[in-house]
């Protein structure tokens, strides 16, 4: 008996340290979506980092140059979080940034910025209806869309390293 109680009182203190440290992560798919944002920061950080004096490259005429990518991602981040947080950015699209240290700055603080739009949504935020390229969508769906885009791009920003002998900083 003493064992079996000296077994629940256990159980019964895992669970309650277990409750501040599962209120302070976000939920289930915005830590997810979090996570993978995350990710996305850090492989193309890298890539701007190695790539950094090949950014008016491109493999074709009328194809994205390396720096052109990387700030079609800042600039989608930035849209992203303006269609989570419910405060689109309608201003003129900025000047694209051409400085290696600049760019690879705007990259990681607007993935800092999309990780804060991500984690702070509810559930139900995640269900609310937004609109995006002026299409109908939820906020779960806009981020599906993106991220996945994203990965897109960051396929593409290898290929380039790549074709510049360049190798990703994670595969060494």
């Amino acid at each position: 008996m003493k064992k079996t109680l000296t077994q629940y009182g256990v159980c019964a203190l895992a669970a309650a340290l277990m409750v501040p440290m599962a209120q302070a992560q976000p939920a289930g798919m915005q830590a997810a979506f979090g996570k993978d944002a995350g990710t996305l920061s850090d492989k193309f950080t890298g890539l701007a980092r190695v790539m950094s004096g090949k950014y008016d490259w491109k493999p074709g005429q009328g194809v994205r140059s390396v720096g052109d990518v990387f700030n079609l991602i800042v600039m989608e981040n930035g849209m992203l979080v303006g269609v989570l947080s419910g405060t689109p950015n309608t201003g003129a699209r900025p000047a694209p940034i051409t400085d290696p240290e600049k760019l690879q700055e705007a990259l990681k603080a607007s993935y800092v910025n999309l990780q804060k739009a991500i984690t702070g949504l509810s559930d139900n935020d995640l269900q609310a209806p937004v609109k995006l390229f002026g299409r109908d969508m939820t906020k779960q769906g806009a981020l599906m869309l993106l991220l996945e885009d994203q990965h897109e791009h960051l396929g593409q920003s290898i290929a380039y390293a790549r074709s510049n002998g360049v190798v990703p900083p994670w595969s060494k």
